[in-house]
């Protein structure tokens, strides 16, 4: 086989191969040339092995080029076209600059780990692409050792930008209209038939077990949230009495029933019940009338999260059976994506598939034979009335899945035509065509997104005005502050002026009556100092008087103690 830089020997060993190797990681794009290997040896268990040494690797791959991302929003660009199948700009850019052209003698392969992105960058580039084989084990190799490939990238940095770009990619994958989410209808759905199922044995439980001391009010009372609501008022039977009868009336909202059970508790064949049992019946009764309760409030949000998310559906099928069907085809969208034809058997797919298996009549209808107009229908008709209803379910689903502003105009509309189509199985009643009722239910739609326009668009004038009712507010509080400003400056300055001279004042007074208590010091200190003075001072305090009494000048002072010391010399 030839030799030299990224090409591998084809199987006739008269064109040379270049095979390349493009790599996507979060921190960007690596392009690699596969060298000196033969492509049988690749595939080879010893050359597979050498692809867990670096060392090895680095024999098979060189590094062509690497182009980085520029940030988070850039790296999520990517990953998102990538995972859609589209080439992006950078990747075109990497592409077209660091590729080598094919010639006559020797052929250009890129491979690819995706098969749409290979499919894309050969329509748009014109590169012959591969994927799989001999590219999915370089690629593994790639994939381990990426930050010893690209200088300056450490492992961490590497599994840093992963992890970064994962919950990037799983956020924006996650983030939808939060009035638009039909998971929460999938949920709520699921709730309600596990709290029906979940009430009907609890309820079962208490009739079964309040049956020991009562067993006549099974008879006359069947529903089950009722009978649990009489076993918690009225507890021991033998207390019963005349008193209780308008309870038992607020209860069964039947007089002859509650004076039935009033009979029944007198002459009851039941056993005697100690107080303890009675307590827990009741606490375990009061249970499940709570749990009854809670399945009704969770039935009237089902019923406002349909009417949000699909209204044409909930007005043509009921919020229940429509909430069924989402909540089987997984989400909104995939119902939309459903044929009329799959949406008819939704629900009955076990029953499809032992009628393909036994070769016999395939089910008519699945989920949507809850709905009310399967069961007005005659007998002969429900299978031609299901397949009407599941073609109309199927244009609602649609409709509410991909427009913009929702209404249930096209569901009342469509619920006409089932209605309509209903009275010609009966009557022989021709139906409307379905064109005409179309055109009055899109001029109806158009219409009312005129409106909620007009609202919006008011709403937009508040905004507005609001806005520059606040900016005008702040610029007028901005002005008056700077006319403020220079009034209070000055008034600042005013009473530093003042309080600076009052200061000096202060201080002038202060050295005035230090220097007088220096001078009474002085004099109180020389009249102090005689009395104990020896005889020979108090000679000499004649000559030294003048200079205590006269404090005036400093040159003044010079003498007398100069004329004090030619005194005492001698």
């Amino acid at each position: 086989a030839p030799r030299g830089c990224g090409h591998l020997a084809a199987a006739g060993g008269r064109e040379m191969v270049l095979l390349h190797v493009l790599f996507e990681h979060a921190a960007g794009y690596a392009l690699l040339a596969v060298k000196e290997v033969e492509e049988i040896g690749l595939l080879m268990p010893q050359v597979e092995e050498s692809v867990l040494t670096i060392g090895k690797f680095n024999n098979i791959v060189k590094l062509v080029a690497f182009y980085p991302f520029k940030s988070a929003q850039g790296a999520l660009e990517n990953i998102n076209a990538v995972s859609e199948g589209i080439l992006h700009e950078d990747l075109r850019l990497l592409l077209e600059t660091n590729m080598p052209p094919a010639g006559k003698k020797r052929k250009v392969v890129l491979g690819v780990a995706d098969q749409k992105l290979a499919a894309a960058i050969h329509e748009e580039l014109g590169i012959l692409c591969q994927a799989g084989g001999v590219v999915a084990e370089i690629l593994r190799g790639v994939r381990l050792h990426f930050h010893s490939l690209i200088q300056g990238l450490t492992a961490l940095s590497a599994a840093k930008a992963q992890l970064g770009l994962g919950h990037s990619y799983s956020r924006a994958k996650v983030k939808f209209n939060i009035n638009r989410v039909d998971n929460m209808i999938i949920q709520s759905i699921s709730l309600l038939d596990q709290l029906d199922k979940d009430i009907n044995t609890f309820s079962m439980r208490v009739r079964e077990w309040y049956g020991y001391h009562f067993p006549e009010l099974i008879k006359i009372i069947a529903e089950n949230h009722t009978y649990c609501r009489l076993a918690k008022l009225i507890g021991n039977r033998k207390e019963l009495s005349e008193e209780s009868l308008p309870m038992l009336e607020e209860v069964v909202m039947d007089s002859a029933k509650a004076q039935a059970i009033l009979d029944a508790s007198r002459s009851s064949m039941g056993m005697d019940i100690s107080p303890i049992d009675l307590i827990n019946i009741e606490s375990f009764s009061n249970r499940v009338v709570s749990l009854a309760e809670y399945r009704k409030t969770l039935q009237d949000y089902l019923r406002s999260k349909m009417n949000q998310v699909a209204p044409n559906l909930a007005t043509l099928i009921g919020e229940v059976v429509g909430a069924r069907l989402i909540s089987h085809a997984g989400s909104l969208t995939n119902l939309a994506k459903y044929p009329a034809s799959t949406v008819q058997i939704l629900g009955a797919e076990k029953a499809l598939f032992r009628a393909l298996k036994t070769k016999s009549n395939t089910p008519k209808y699945g989920l949507i034979f809850h709905s009310t107009f399967i069961g007005r229908a005659a007998a002969k008709n429900k299978g031609r009335i299901s397949r009407y209803l599941a073609n109309k379910c199927t244009i609602a689903s649609r409709i509410d899945c991909f427009s913009d502003v929702l209404t249930s105009v096209f569901g009342v509309k469509l619920r006409d035509q089932v209605e309509e189509r209903l009275a010609f199985y009966e009557t022989g009643e021709a139906p409307r065509k379905n064109v005409d009722v179309m055109k009055e239910a899109a001029s109806e739609v158009a219409e009312v997104t005129a409106k909620l326009k007009r609202k919006l668009e008011k709403k937009e004038k508040r905004k507005k005005k609001r806005e520059k009712q606040a900016l005008e507010a702040l610029a007028a509080e901005g002005e008056e502050a700077e006319e403020g400003e220079p009034a209070e400056k000055r008034i600042k300055t005013d009473q530093q002026v003042n309080d600076g001279e009052v200061v000096k004042k202060h201080k002038q007074k202060k050295q005035k009556l230090e220097e007088e208590e220096d001078a009474t010091e002085s004099v109180s200190n020389g009249m102090q100092e005689t009395p104990g003075k020896s005889k020979k001072q108090r000679r000499k305090l004649p000559a030294a008087e003048p200079t205590v009494s006269t404090p005036g000048s400093k040159k003044k002072k010079k003498r007398h103690s100069s004329g004090a010391g030619e005194v005492s010399s001698p």
